[in-house]
Parts: C-alpha cells; structure tokens; sequence
C-alpha cells in the first residue's frame, strides 16, 4: 500500500510540473499574413497605428468659414500664417461655450490644437482666448478717455 501511495505522490507531483510549465509558456506569435502584414510592419504598441503628434499654434484669426480657419501668428520668432480644416470633430469654444467655426470673427486670439494628416492641418481643439484684439478695440472705442487717464472719473 505505501508503494502505490508514494507512486500516486509521484503522479500528483509530475501532473503538477508539467501543468505549471504549460501555463508558463509564451504564447505563440498571432499570424498576420492573412490581413497582408508581416510580422516585422507593426509597431510594438500592441499592433496600433500611432496617431500623429499633436502641434500648437497661437494668433489671431484673420478669417472662418464653417470649413477652416485662417490664423496668423508667429513661429520661432518669424510671421506666420496657417490655414486649419475644420471637421465634425474640432472642439471649439469661447468662453468655457462651444460654438461652430462661423462664430469666430477676424482678430479673435486663439489657441489651436491640431495635427497634420495627408500634409494637411486639422484643428483638433480651438480655444479663443480671454482678451483677444477685438475686444480691446470695443473696449477703446467704449471709452476712449481711459486710455489717456484710467484715474479719471467717468462722465
């Protein structure tokens, strides 16, 4: 009896091994070739194509149709001027609100957030910022005698 008990401890015990060396095993290498690919054409990403890095640029609007804007600022200290596509996903908004690219008036501050695909810039977010150049004009134009003295009392 005490051989056959030592025999089935043996089992057990071999049954256990292999199992654990089995779970520990890499898992093999998905085949690609059926969708085309070759194993050595993915990213190591989990297989994802990686998105394009987003850029920033900073100006002013010069012109917005509900397609695209037109934004003038400066890149490493020269003018410069970009023209963004607008799409269904560019987030735009003014004021913590969103509105659409027609709302934007030439001379509003923006931020862009954007990326280029196929050599073309798409916003990705558009934030007009507090203090653009037109509204210090209105504010100018309100009251034109700040400006000369901000002490003065108003009339």
């Amino acid at each position: 009896m005490s051989k056959l008990l030592a025999l089935f401890v043996a089992a057990t015990f071999i049954t256990g091994t292999v199992g654990l060396a089995v779970a520990q095993a890499p898992a093999p290498e998905k085949k690609m070739e059926k969708s085309g690919e070759k194993s050595g054409d993915m990213k190591k990403s989990d297989g994802k194509m990686k998105k394009p890095a987003a850029k920033n640029a900073n100006g002013t609007v010069k012109s917005a149709s509900a397609d695209s804007i037109v934004v003038a600022g400066k890149e490493k200290g020269k003018e410069a001027e970009w023209t963004f596509g607008v799409d269904s996903k560019t987030m735009i908004k003014k004021g913590g609100k969103s509105i659409t690219a027609g709302d934007l008036k030439a001379g509003d501050a923006v931020h862009v957030r954007y990326s280029e695909a196929d050599g073309k810039a798409v916003a990705q977010a558009v934030t007009v910022k507090a203090g653009g150049t037109a509204k210090k004009a209105e504010k100018k134009a309100a009251n034109p005698c700040a400006a000369k003295n901000p002490c003065a009392p108003k009339k």
